[in-house]
């Protein structure tokens, strides 16, 4: 099947309608356009390759947005993080591109404009364990994170969120 803006829409509509956090919401909802499509470089296959991405958010401060696409690394991983412009007008790699909006939405460079990061302490296999602190800046949470790193006490720390978990 081929993507349509529609089609998009509506998958995109799908997952927000899941999301129960309206501060999220809203703010994704701030950077949604109407889905684009721009031909990209697929930088693993033959020179001069390019494949359909259809561009739904677009955050300027950023230069990054997030793109649809059901070739390259999807459709397993369709929802990938994009440059808007600069030198790097690929596909990018890999490690950019998920199964869903909202996984590449957190691991953006858009998610970190609101308050709502927390550390999380684990130990071993039980990633991403126990929230410890209340919800705060990006900056402050990462702050935190790396003076309790210094603590060596037998945990792990780490900067999360606590609004969207990815079901297995």
């Amino acid at each position: 099947m081929s993507a349509t803006p529609a089609s998009i829409s509506a998958s995109l509509e799908r997952e927000l309608a899941e999301l129960k956090d309206a501060r999220v919401v809203s703010h994704i909802r701030s950077l949604l356009i109407p889905p684009k499509c721009e031909m990209r470089a697929w930088d693993y296959g033959k020179p001069g390759e390019e494949f359909p991405c259809w561009l739904v958010l677009e955050h300027a401060a950023s230069n990054t947005g997030i793109a649809y696409c059901e070739h390259g690394f999807g459709p397993a991983t369709p929802w990938g993080l994009l440059f808007l412009s600069g030198q790097s007008m690929s596909m990018g790699m890999d490690s950019g591109w998920y199964e869903r909006f909202l996984e590449a939405y957190f691991e953006s460079q858009v998610a970190p404009e609101l308050p709502i990061w927390r550390v999380f302490q684990h130990r071993g296999a039980d990633y991403p364990g126990r929230a410890i602190t209340s919800e705060r800046s990006w900056d402050s949470t990462w702050s935190e994170v790396m003076k309790l790193r210094g603590a060596n006490d037998g945990f792990r720390y780490d900067c999360g969120q606590s609004v969207y978990a990815r079901d297995a």
